[in-house]
């Protein structure tokens, strides 16, 4: 997924822009897909490659600060760059805080919102990058018996092998077994890579509830 050609979407009601943009985007490699409102880019589907979204302030629907807001538990792993022609401080302390990597005042150069897009665009793809790990990590958990699950969850806290017994009603001999098991199935190199896997599972599932 990462290698995927990255997509830049650009919202903005002036098609000179957006022809504009359109033009530098491709030039640099990129694949752009164009939007004349906040309302149109919301029908287009959400893509599965390092992606980006250049984002007016002022749109004749939802203005870009709502389209944020909209955006932002659906599509985290797509950086947003604003830009305005009529930027003030307020608004872009605001975007800013909501999460945007950038705030550009019109007119602002191309080498600026190039290395812009090139930093967003490096921030997705590492975003997608760990949904993809996480999301094999989730397919291998998904293959343990709800014992080993117990296991898993106690061993990666430091707990010995005796004190699961203990705890499990279980003896120390089975402990070991599952313990073995589980680390085949999750194909965890050692106990700390067990850990680091177990707590990647718990924030994706806190992020997620």
């Amino acid at each position: 997924m990462s290698h995927t050609l990255p997509i830049v979407f650009v919202v903005d009601d002036d098609i000179s822009v957006r022809e504009s943009l359109e033009l530098m985007i491709s030039s640099a490699g990129w694949r752009p897909e164009t939007f004349s409102s906040a309302q149109g880019f919301l029908s287009h589907p959400r893509v599965q490659a390092p992606s980006c979204l250049i984002l007016d302030v002022n749109l004749p629907d939802l203005n870009g600060l709502e389209l944020q807001v909209r955006l932002a538990g659906d599509r985290t792993d797509m950086p947003i760059i604003f830009i305005t022609g009529y930027g003030d401080v307020p608004t872009s302390v605001r975007a800013m805080k909501a999460g945007a990597v950038e705030f550009l005042t019109k007119p602002f150069s191309d080498d600026a919102l190039l290395e812009a897009i090139r930093n967003a665009i490096e921030h997705s793809r590492a975003l997608l990058d760990r949904e993809v790990e996480i999301q094999v990590i989730a397919d291998r958990y998904r293959m343990l018996s709800r014992r080993e699950r117990e296991v898993m969850s106690l061993v990666t806290t430091g707990r010995l092998n005796k004190q699961v017994a203990f705890d499990l009603g279980i003896s120390e001999i089975t402990v070991k077994a599952h313990r073995g098991r589980v680390m085949r199935k999750m194909q965890a190199c050692s106990l700390v890579d067990l850990a680091t896997m177990a707590a990647k599972l718990r924030l994706s599932q806190d992020r997620s509830t």
